[in-house]
């Protein structure tokens, strides 16, 4: 059986490259596809912090009608957008291999930060990590897609703003200032790409499983578990990276305070054939530390802000 494959996906630049990215992979196997690009709500409504719009698939919300619709077969999405739980009948079919991890700072001509500076950016991750390391700044929200976001930019008296390496570098819109922050850990799934399909359509899921990249997917899923269990359904400010080096996984996980004043971080490694189920129990001793008590916190402020 052959069929067109229609891939659903966001309609900026970032996402149409990510989306040809796979509908070339799928060529090259001999699969047939057409794109059918999609304006997302949080592409729409610019002018809200994402934390207020209930962040979790305001991203994937619109594909998700789609697909369970029948309007699309597959939809693209960088994964760190995607929600811990998909809708029901939407299932993971490929996680392409993962690219740069690191957040990037864009910075206007100075790469010194002693001074007090205005720093933009719409994560709350990026934020208490940069206000923890220069707690006299000020961390402006920023919202928009790559390309509106360097806009934004330009147009405003900021010393700099946080983007992810991985979306500048695909688009090749990196520019000569900027600077790596390897210090700061990224979201859960930062850097890679995920291809979902309807649980019941065998013949997409088929043809995706091809793209799937084990140990990307392995990590990731990692990662995604530390998240699910710590944030309860809150939006908070946790960044998660696991590695695989030599048969091994190593893990960092971190959750900080709105205001990055505080900081929970938990550092481990276990065998590549014990992973599966880790991040759900490091998670849990981040919770035991005091996390739990911080993310009570993080809710409560984040009520009393919208």
């Amino acid at each position: 059986m052959s069929r067109v494959i229609r891939i659903g996906t966001r309609d900026s630049e970032l996402a149409l490259w990510q989306a040809k990215t796979v509908q070339k992979q799928l060529a090259d196997l001999g699969y047939p596809s057409e794109l059918l690009p999609v304006k997302s709500t949080g592409d729409l409504i610019l002018d809200k912090p994402l934390y207020e719009l209930g962040i979790t698939g305001v991203f994937t919300k619109t594909l998700d009608v789609a697909m369970l619709k029948g309007e699309v077969d597959i939809a693209v999405h960088s994964m760190k957008d995607v929600p811990t739980l998909l809708p029901q009948g939407i299932v993971e079919a490929a996680v392409l291999k993962r690219a740069n991890v690191n957040d990037v700072l864009i910075h206007k001509g100075t790469a010194d930060f002693s001074e007090e500076a205005t720093i933009a950016t719409g994560s709350l991750r990026r934020q208490a990590q940069w206000l923890h390391k220069y707690p006299n700044h000020t961390v402006v929200d920023l919202r928009g897609n790559v390309n509106t976001r360097l806009q934004k930019l330009k147009d405003n008296n900021w010393q700099g703003a946080i983007f992810a390496a991985a979306g500048l570098e695909r688009i090749g819109l990196t520019p000569e200032e900027v600077i790596s922050l390897d210090w700061m850990i990224p979201a859960p799934a930062q850097g890679a790409m995920l291809v979902v399909a309807m649980e019941n359509d065998t013949y997409c899921k088929e043809a995706l499983g091809q793209l799937n990249d084990p140990i990307t997917e392995l990590c990731v899923h990692i990662e995604r578990d530390f998240l699910r269990k710590l944030e309860g359904g809150c939006t908070a400010p946790i960044g998660a990276l696991a590695s695989v080096k030599n048969d091994k996984v190593y893990f960092e996980g971190v959750l900080f305070s709105l205001d990055g004043k505080k900081k929970l971080s938990i550092s481990k490694s276990c065998n590549l054939n014990e992973a599966a189920t880790v991040g759900a129990n490091y998670a849990e001793e981040l919770l035991q530390q005091g996390g739990d008590k911080l993310m009570q916190e993080i809710k409560a402020g984040l009520k009393k802000e919208k």
